[in-house]
């Protein structure tokens, strides 16, 4: 695999921090991504994701939500009760995981649901007014032509 010196970058941009970081993340970041446990990224709306995860044997108090610096991360821990059954076959897993999704700007949870061994989670994209696109009015430019006219004849 090939290794990427970003150190320029950083050298000659200014304010393109998170791009770089977000693709030094990209390229340092394992060929074997962990499987477990499987999910689905769907969107609802045109601003509304969700993401579907499967947490077969798990209760709500073991799993665990939070958003830390700009990123969601879903983690899980199992607590130790099976140590008195005996196993002949142990097919669902329920060991503890950390899955880590990166949220892009302006994207916030507005909620999260577990039923059915699935854990759902919500969210939205609001982008804020100022980044909105707006439309600019155009006036008749008939009104600033005459004005102008007056005005220069006056000075000659």
């Amino acid at each position: 695999m090939r290794n990427f010196d970003l150190a320029p970058l950083y050298r000659a941009t200014v304010g393109f921090d998170q791009i770089a970081d977000m693709m030094d993340r990209v390229l340092s970041s394992d060929v074997a991504q962990p499987t477990y446990p499987p999910y689905n990224i769907e969107k609802t709306a045109d601003d509304a994701y969700r993401i579907s995860i499967a947490v077969a044997g798990f209760a709500d108090a073991d799993l665990s939500v939070e958003v830390k610096e700009g990123a969601l991360i879903v983690a899980a821990r199992k607590a130790d009760d099976d140590a008195n059954r005996n196993y002949l076959h142990r097919g669902i897993a329920t060991r503890a995981f950390e899955r880590r999704f990166q949220l892009a700007d302006h994207v916030r949870i507005t909620g999260a649901a577990h039923a059915d061994g699935m854990l759902h989670i919500d969210l939205v994209r609001e982008v804020p007014e100022a980044l909105k696109p707006r439309r600019i009015a155009i006036e008749s430019g008939s009104t600033n032509t005459d004005k102008d006219v007056v005005d220069a004849k006056a000075v000659n």
